[in-house]
Formats: C-alpha cells, structure tokens, sequence
C-alpha cells in the first residue's frame, strides 16, 4: 500500500499563498533546501493540481533552475508527475501524466497498488478535498514566520473537524518550523 504524504508550505496565520496566489513570502534557506532535497529522494510521485503545475513547470525545467540548483532540478525533473485537472489536456514536462475526473477514486485505486508513495505540492483545494476523503497519511506543514493580511487559507471549505496527532517537527536556524501530523482515524 502506497503513502499519500501532503508538504505545504504556510504562513503562521494559515496561509498557503497570498491573495494574487503568490508564495514569494516563503523563506528559502539551504538548510530546507536539504531537507526538501531528503523527501525528494524517497522517490515519491509527486501530484500537483493546475495551477501548482504551471508554477512548477514555469520553474524546475528552465536552464535558470538547473543553473542554480542542479539537484533538487534533476529531482523534480526526472519524478513522475500527475496533474489533476479537467482543463489541461497535454503536458510537456518529462513524466507528467494529466488524470481529470473522479480524483478522490483515482487515489484510492492508486494508495491501493504497490508502488512509490505520492506527495501532493501546494495545490490547496485538492488537499481539502483529499483530507474530506481520508486519503492524506501525513501531512507536513513548513510554517513560515510570516502573517499576511489576506490569503488562501489552507484546507478553506473543509466541512468537518480534522483531528490531527504530532509525528515529528524540525526547526531551522531562520524560524521556519516544519510539523509532521498523522490524522487521528476513528
């Protein structure tokens, strides 16, 4: 059985981006660097929705990003991808696959066959609704020592209580805190 681990950047009032959908407030160090680089390593597919993709795709496969960080630019250019989305027809990034429709079945069948784990990237409507399911394993929360004033509000929508329990949390020398949940099944 596969793993579906979620990693999210946020700011400390919740956001996951600001109200022109923007993560520039994010704070980037070497050290998260590394440690985003570890997760990468695990293999993982990684699942984006539309819009995610296209900031990813307008970044990882430039010769900018493989200029600066040749690594983490190999990583995310050689994983398999899936995109949901039920607008994007084609893809042109190397291991990229589009699956529209019923997403929340297609995790199941997926979680349910061996293979690598899945880590879903930003994408925040598709988190709320994968947490709405019971379809998320983990979820890594990379809390940023910022606040802004609007904003997308992480897992916004969500209809019930999501009780979470504390796995493990990371703190790096810049204040960026990352906590690992697992949620608390009934």
């Amino acid at each position: 059985m596969r793993k579906l681990v979620s990693f999210q950047f946020i700011t400390l009032n919740g956001y996951f981006e600001d109200a022109a959908a923007s993560t520039a407030w994010a704070i980037q160090s070497m050290e998260q660097r590394d440690y985003a680089l570890n997760n990468m390593e695990a293999e993982n597919i990684l699942l984006f929705g539309r819009i995610t993709y296209e900031h990813m795709i307008a970044w990882w496969p430039t010769n900018a990003a493989i200029k600066q960080d040749p690594e983490m630019a190999a990583g995310m250019n050689n994983a398999e991808k899936i995109v949901f989305s039920n607008t994007l027809k084609n893809v042109s990034w190397q291991n990229t696959r589009v699956v529209g429709g019923d997403i929340t079945e297609e995790i199941r069948r997926l979680k349910n066959t061996p293979g690598k784990n899945l880590c879903l990237l930003g994408s925040g409507s598709i988190l709320t609704l994968f947490a709405a399911h019971d379809l998320v394993d983990e979820f890594q929360l990379m809390i940023n020592p910022v606040a802004l004033g609007n904003g997308h509000s992480i897992f916004k929508g969500l209809a019930q209580q999501l009780n979470l329990q504390l796995l493990s949390s990371k703190v790096f020398s810049n204040g960026v805190v990352v906590l690992t949940y697992i949620p608390v099944r009934k």
